[in-house]
């Protein structure tokens, strides 16, 4: 198989489910915390980044394909969705690790930055809301005990095996 096999329904279903998939992923992330009132730790911010680039990523796929451009455009764009799904895999593992104990998170996490200013202005006074440790699962499923970041690793599992086999099928 070469990235400039000929573009077949495999990969036009697979660039918009990445679309979706991903963009609704995140949205859920977004969702918990602004709906819900989970505030995220700095590892579960971190792991947004992957979703923030794959959902384009998948977006111009589709457009590609859409637009006839050649084929290895729309294949080296599910690559690169691959490619960004897989870091995302390990950003999750890690962030689990973390948060069951199997080793140390970043000693940055949970830290209040230093407040500047006279410290009576509104934007002062979100220094104060001191984030959550990453060490510690905001919310775990009760049914499986899977926190956000273990539901993310699955996701993130998900995707990039979406997203390597759109890229790879002839």
């Amino acid at each position: 198989m070469s990235l400039s096999s000929p573009i077949t329904q495999t990969q036009t279903r697979t660039a918009l489910l990445l679309l979706i998939g991903t963009a609704a992923t995140v949205g859920t992330a977004l969702g918990f915390e602004h709906i819900g009132g989970y505030i995220p730790c700095m590892l579960c911010l971190q792991q947004r980044i992957p979703y923030y680039v794959a959902a384009p990523l998948a977006a111009a796929a589709l457009i590609a394909i859409f637009m006839h451009r050649p084929a290895i455009v729309s294949r080296v764009l599910l690559l690169l969705v691959a490619i960004t799904m897989t870091i995302s895999i390990g950003m999750a593992a890690y962030h689990s690790g973390v948060e069951y104990g199997w080793w140390p998170g970043p000693a940055s996490c949970g830290v209040v930055p230093a407040a500047t200013g006279s410290g009576n202005g509104i934007l002062d006074q979100l220094n104060t809301v001191i984030p959550p440790s990453c060490d510690s699962a905001a919310w775990r499923d009760p049914v499986i005990g899977l926190s956000f970041a273990g539901w993310n690793f699955l996701a993130s599992i998900l995707w990039a095996a979406i997203a390597w086999r759109g890229a790879l099928k002839a």
